[in-house]
């Protein structure tokens, strides 16, 4: 069993998927909170969790849970994650981390204020083949990082209710998808300089294709392309001048990369031995960071989290996405 005992929060199907993750790896999974008791006793009786609330505010209450993943839709996580801290528990919130920068430094200056840890779920961060990736880059053998792109492009359902169609619920590419590659730069080439961004619309209000252009005090260049509405490589590339790195469908999940000099010499290959989703990763950093009262945090600071929330606020503003309230 690992330290902290964990509740999860809204049983939507990323929850299922944490929520198998974290009996695979044997991580204490104790309590689940739904609208309904009905909603939370299925959930508890699927993944052998001994206590089922009917609220998100019974399951906080829970004096046993330490920490809480918060899987709600995007425009609740404010409130849901804010919700936890005032009852003095960590929280693991599923990215988006908020719906805009402004909220998520909230929840950061909340957590901080009650000395808990409030990180962002960016499960692809801790994934071994991304750890592996931060030490080649840290070695310096791809020389000089003069680009990155990446691509997160799925084909959903037109169906104009659909979370990632309704304005109401936070939906487009760009806060689903696109935070992915965002977020991949960001690890890469940190803040960029300059952002600029095209897009195009659904009828509900919401973005369906958005691509990205950053650009870096140091010369680089980024480009990310999301979409909803066509499934494409979704493969990442790091282009070095002395070498690159290759990342293979499905880049952030656990995959396969090479590094690759520029004569075609394949100087690195690396195959994932990860079977499941690989969200178990998360969590354990998570219970690391919590023993170590370290909750800035370390491969994903919440000040990164904040400055990236940013990110895509520019990048809404440039493309006209508002979500109701202004938010």
């Amino acid at each position: 069993m690992s330290g902290l005992r964990w509740g999860i929060l809204a049983t939507g199907g990323i929850a299922h998927a944490f929520a198998r993750d974290l009996r695979a790896a044997g991580i204490d999974l104790i309590a689940v909170g739904s609208r309904s008791q009905e909603g939370a006793d299925a959930f508890a009786a699927e993944f052998d969790i001994p206590r089922a609330y009917p609220s998100y505010e019974a399951l906080v209450a829970d004096p046993d849970v330490d920490i809480v993943y918060v899987s709600t839709p995007h425009p609740m996580h404010a409130e849901n994650a804010m919700l936890a801290l005032e009852n003095d528990t960590h929280v693991l919130v599923e990215k988006p981390f908020t719906l805009n920068a402004a909220e998520a430094a909230q929840i950061r200056d909340l957590a901080a204020a009650k000395g808990l840890l409030a990180t962002e779920a960016m499960w692809t961060r801790y994934l071994p083949h991304m750890v592996r990736i931060r030490e080649i880059l840290a070695s310096g053998v791809l020389g000089e990082v003069r680009a990155v792109i990446a691509d997160h492009t799925q084909k959903v359902t037109d169906d104009p209710s659909h979370r990632l169609n309704a304005i109401e619920l936070g939906g487009g590419a760009l806060l689903d998808l696109g935070i992915y590659p965002i977020s991949f730069t960001w690890d890469v080439l940190g803040a960029p300089t300059t952002v600029q961004a095209s897009a195009r619309l659904r009828p509900t209000g919401v973005d369906y294709e958005v691509a990205t252009i950053f650009t870096y005090d140091r010369g680089a260049l980024a480009t990310t392309l999301s979409s909803s509405v066509t499934r494409g490589p979704n493969t990442a590339t790091v282009l070095g001048t002395d070498a690159r790195i290759d990342i293979d469908s499905v880049w952030y999940s656990p995959t396969s990369f090479r590094v690759v000099a520029p004569d075609g010499t394949v100087l690195e290959s690396y195959e994932s031995d990860v079977e499941s989703r690989g969200m178990q990763y998360q969590a354990l950093a998570a219970e690391r960071l919590v023993a170590e009262g370290n909750f800035a945090g370390d491969i994903l600071p919440i000040d990164e989290t904040v400055a990236i929330m940013g990110t895509l606020d520019e990048i809404r503003r440039q493309i006209g996405l508002v979500y109701p309230g202004g938010r």
